[in-house]
């Protein structure tokens, strides 16, 4: 019996957290789909006439690199757009969509190749009549693909824009802001929703349990160190939570500054 279904997606942490995110509905997918299935056509059209001299060199072998062709595309161009660009392809970026792994962290490459090797079976008979039917019967709307690497597309949040004021106070230090390329790099590097996460968890950190709060920045601390790269003397001598203030810090000053330069008088 399937679950119900839900337009949205929620992730409790074990601390209490909830995070919810709106999935994206079927009319906004298969837009998207065309898009990308119009993109597609143009790749191989072009790559069609690139190989169209080699035909008499090779004769009925070209039928068979054609059909690898065809194939290449039609995975390729999903795998390298969705890696590249956070969980987006063409289609996906203009009906405002984004592929997310289905417990809010980081999507890994084999996630995205995953649910698009799978396109093939999920458009099985045509125009994805297979994966339309999982879509109508998973509780969060996912086709095969979907299922099968542990992955929802969902609508792209509205940027968050919590209120840091206490936390990126200017009398606060953060040894971060010696190094600008490396804290322009970071910023670069983490997605959106770890940006949130990050700030949701200093702007609570009163409200945790010693022991909560403790493996929470942690967590959090060992997980934004692995994306940093900065030298020794920024990191020494910070705890684990000074280490994610420095992070949010260097993540929202800018947007904060921003906002602050817009409403000074002309």
């Amino acid at each position: 019996m399937a679950s119900r279904r839900t337009n949205t997606l929620v992730i409790r942490t074990p601390e209490g957290y909830a995070f919810s995110y709106p999935l994206a509905g079927p009319a906004a997918r298969m837009l998207a789909w065309f898009i990308d299935l119009f993109v597609e056509i143009g790749l191989y059209i072009v790559l069609s006439m690139l190989l169209s001299p080699l035909a008499p060199l090779l004769g009925g072998l070209i039928n068979a690199l054609y059909g690898i062709l065809v194939f290449l595309v039609g995975i390729g161009y999903g795998v390298v757009l969705e890696w590249r660009w956070g969980g987006q392809t063409l289609g996906k970026k203009a009906l405002g969509l984004r592929v997310m792994d289905n417990q809010a962290m980081p999507l890994t490459f084999s996630q995205v190749l995953i649910r698009n090797l799978l396109r093939p079976v999920d458009s099985i008979p045509a125009m994805y009549l297979v994966g339309g039917l999982s879509m109508l019967l998973s509780r969060h709307g996912q086709r095969l693909g979907d299922l099968a690497g542990g992955t929802v597309v969902v609508a792209s949040p509205r940027t968050y824009e919590p209120d840091l004021s206490v936390v990126l106070a200017e009398d606060k230090f953060n040894s971060f802001r010696a190094w600008p390329i490396l804290e322009a790099r970071l910023r670069h590097k983490i997605s959106a929703d770890e940006a949130r996460l990050a700030a949701e968890a200093m702007l609570r950190r009163e409200t945790l349990h010693a022991d909560n709060r403790l493996q929470v920045f942690t967590e959090l601390a060992d997980h934004f160190q692995s994306l940093s790269s900065f030298p020794q003397e920024a990191t020494d001598g910070l705890s684990s939570e000074q280490f994610v203030r420095n992070v949010v810090d260097s993540l929202y000053r800018p947007m904060v500054q921003k906002a602050k330069n817009a409403k000074a008088p002309a």
